[in-house]
């Protein structure tokens, strides 16, 4: 070692150039050792960044009504697909528990069930009531007065009704005429027939202006032109969105009620006929296999079908085609079959047939008119009149009306003064059962 040292320590240049060369080679290890460090360095943050993202990824993935970020892949498509549905918010709760308080709220939301069930919802004009009301006879048969006038006046509905009258009968909650003729184009008349009666179909929209909400076909001229024409006619009522009761294509469609929910209160219709009284009318009765009316001479379907609607609804409303026509007094049958109606559960019968007013009266707690007369049906001057009945929102009568009109010149316009008068003073002179005040107001005595 002392001789190492000694050359050494004796040579200048080489120790420096010796001293130069391990300076360099000192140098170049700790560029080597930096370059190395900044390389893992940067590789680890770079790893440590990719796991970070994958992990987030993976959690938001897992997370309850989030969607993962982008990456098209097959776990995270199927962890989308079964996210849970989020909670509602307390807006929503309230409004939830709002509909569910409703006794019909749910059924409503149904369409499927309430088309198969004939059940329409109605908006009451007032909250705390339901107001229904109550025609008789109407025709729209081509080749009579009504129409043939309505056409010479350029088919304005205003022409055949007075103001007061088309808001009266629009601003009811439910609405309910007879209609006594047929829609078709086809057909032949009943042989032998007196009257028969078919309107044209696009006339329909006639019953949409009065504010009409559901008619009766229970009547001895639905079927005037053979049973296609009565065919024609559900097609023409169903084609317009206009509910119908009293017959059908069969016995189940012809028997079936028709319900309306007003306020929460279901409000159920049933219409049948006793006309004509023997046992193969030209207005045939519906059967298993054809169409026709759902006829009533024999009680038992009606009395059969009302104590089914009882547990159905909440108020239940006959309308009965009876009676002798122009017979201002009630017939044997009308007055052995309205105390059944009233038994089975009805809590309101409405009579037409006649073409006249017959008596007001009431069995038990259950208010019936024998007959509403000829509405909007001829050129003839006639007394008559529009029912109103006021429900509360337990399904009860409150209040029943009696309106005084007239039809005269093809024309119907609710009357007041002397001649509203005159006709309450009729009406009560011939209903003894019940008192009838200046406005109308219908109470049991």
């Amino acid at each position: 070692m002392c001789r190492s040292f000694f050359v050494v320590a004796k040579d200048d240049l080489g120790y420096t150039t010796y001293m130069h060369n391990n300076r360099k080679r000192a140098q170049h290890i700790w560029i080597v050792f930096l370059v190395t460090l900044l390389v893992t360095v940067t590789a680890g943050t770079a790893v440590v960044y990719f796991v970070s993202v994958k992990m987030k990824a993976t959690e938001t993935a897992e997370s309850p009504g989030v969607t993962a970020p982008s990456e098209p892949n097959t776990v995270t498509a199927k962890i989308e697909k079964i996210e849970p549905t989020p909670e509602p918010s307390t807006e929503e709760e309230s409004s939830s528990e709002e509909e569910d308080d409703s006794k019909y709220g749910k059924i409503l939301k149904d369409e499927e069930y309430c088309r198969e069930n004939h059940i329409y919802s109605r908006d009451g004009a007032s909250d705390d009531e339901i107001r229904l009301l109550f025609a008789g006879d109407i025709s729209l048969a081509e080749g009579y007065a009504i129409v043939e006038t309505l056409k010479n006046k350029g088919g304005d509905i205003s022409s055949a009704f007075s103001e007061e009258t088309l808001d009266t009968m629009r601003g009811a909650d439910i609405f309910m005429v007879n209609n006594e003729f047929t829609y078709s184009r086809r057909g032949t008349p009943t042989p032998e027939k007196q009257y028969t009666f078919r309107a044209d179909p696009d006339n329909v929209h006639y019953l949409d202006d009065i504010g009409a909400d559901i008619v009766s076909l229970a009547n001895n001229h639905t079927y005037d032109y053979g049973e296609v024409s009565l065919l024609d006619t559900l097609e023409t009522l169903e084609g317009d969105g206009m509910p119908y009761v009293g017959a059908g294509r069969d016995i189940t469609e012809a028997s079936r009620p028709v319900y309306f929910v007003v306020n929460d209160v279901k409000i159920g219709f049933v219409s049948a006929t006793q006309i004509e009284r023997v046992d193969n009318p030209d207005t045939r009765g519906a059967t298993d296999t054809s169409a026709g009316t759902f006829r009533c001479l024999s009680p038992d379907r009606i009395v059969g079908k009302i104590s089914e609607m009882r547990d159905e609804c909440d108020y239940i409303v006959v309308y009965v085609h009876w009676g002798t026509e122009l017979m201002e007094e009630t017939d044997w049958r009308q007055n052995e079959l309205a105390p059944k109606l009233a038994n089975a559960g009805a809590d309101l019968i409405i009579g037409d047939h006649p073409h006249i007013l017959q008596k007001l009266d009431y069995i038990g707690d259950i208010p019936v008119i024998y007959s509403l007369g000829n509405y909007w049906f001829n050129s003839k001057t006639m007394d008559t009149g529009l029912l109103e009945v006021t429900l509360d929102l337990e399904g009860d009568t409150s209040a029943v009306r009696f309106i005084p009109a007239i039809q005269s010149g093809c024309r119907t316009a609710i009357v007041s003064g002397e001649e509203k008068s005159r006709i309450l003073d009729y009406m009560q002179s011939i209903s003894t059962g019940v008192s009838i005040d200046g406005d109308g107001y219908v109470t049991r005595r």
